[in-house]
């Protein structure tokens, strides 16, 4: 008998490594006296703000041991501080990593721990301790920081098969999905052959009429005869004098042999053409979205540089 698991930690194999910073905070109240005895570094069990901050660096180093869930992680730094007053204390964490998900839960666990810690030292001369309004003040990396809001997006999916009905195109919705999570505006997907004469002019009538800010196409990327994508776009760039993107296409091979040594025989690539950027990317969904992950902040730079 098979059953179902009842929890389980998030694949996050498939998000590109960014760089990460949280910052958590809580505070510790106690009486004046009390606070005042550790400002001073009176109290009987020694001084507790100092071994706060190593209580504090190591509760965020544990939190995926507290955790069940919380994926292990390499932490770049881990800064704990506290800003003492008359009546309390407020204690700060400050998390950094690079990596593929967020260190939010290592910040609040280092400031808890922190706060724990002076709650043990100071326990024994007050029975009147709280501790308090521990929450996340700072969050950066990962793709809450792309915002798309104000991008006219079209994503176009080049395939004979899905073209004919014979086969259901996935990638294109997958490609929506992203866009639509970034607050871009998003046209319904367009499906055509693999044919470089009805791609030029689909691309020459959108570039004429300015209808999009960004084109994403997903196949003909590949090295078969029937994938035409990226030498009919850079033929169609040429003749609008617009400008590729080298980098572009080099970024996504790199970014995506961490997943298949395939990625190299891609031929991924990206244009500037009167202000529209398009990004060719290739057909599967799964490609398509370690794609457009891997290059977001590439995507939202080049828009804001294309747009003036």
């Amino acid at each position: 008998m098979t059953t179902v698991p009842h929890f389980k930690m998030i694949d996050v194999g498939s998000k590109i490594d960014t760089h990460r910073i949280a910052v958590a905070s809580g505070v510790f109240v106690a009486a004046r006296e009390t606070i005042s005895r550790m400002a001073s570094r009176t109290l009987p069990k020694g001084d507790a703000l100092v071994l706060a901050e190593v209580a504090g660096i190591q509760g965020a180093k544990s939190a995926s041991q507290l955790l069940p869930l919380c994926h292990p992680l390499t932490l770049n730094s881990v800064r704990v501080w506290s800003e003492p007053t008359e009546s309390q204390i407020t204690v700060f964490c400050e998390v950094k990593s690079f990596g593929k998900t967020g260190i939010e839960m290592e910040a609040l666990c280092g400031v808890s721990a922190a706060l724990l810690c002076l709650y043990d030292l100071t326990k024994g001369i007050d029975s009147n301790l709280t501790l308090q309004d521990i929450k996340l003040l700072h969050k950066e990396g990962g793709k809450s920081d792309i915002n798309l809001a104000s991008i006219r997006a079209a994503v176009w999916v080049l395939s004979d098969r899905c073209s004919r009905g014979e086969q259901q195109d996935l990638s294109g919705p997958a490609a929506v999905d992203w866009l639509e999570q970034h607050q871009a505006q998003v046209a319904p997907v367009k499906v055509i052959p693999d044919e470089a004469e009805i791609l030029t002019a689909e691309l020459t009538k959108s570039l004429e009429l300015s209808q999009f800010d960004l084109i994403i196409t997903s196949g003909g990327t590949g090295i078969s005869k029937r994938d035409i994508t990226p030498e009919t776009v850079l033929a169609l760039c040429e003749q609008f004098q617009g400008r590729e993107i080298t980098g572009f296409g080099e970024w996504l091979r790199t970014s995506g042999s961490n997943h298949t040594p395939l990625a190299w025989l891609s031929r991924s690539t990206a244009v500037v053409i009167r202000n529209t950027l398009i990004v060719c990317l290739p057909g599967s969904p799964k490609a398509v979205l370690e794609g457009l992950n891997a290059s977001a902040k590439l995507i939202q730079h080049a828009l804001e540089i294309a747009r003036g």
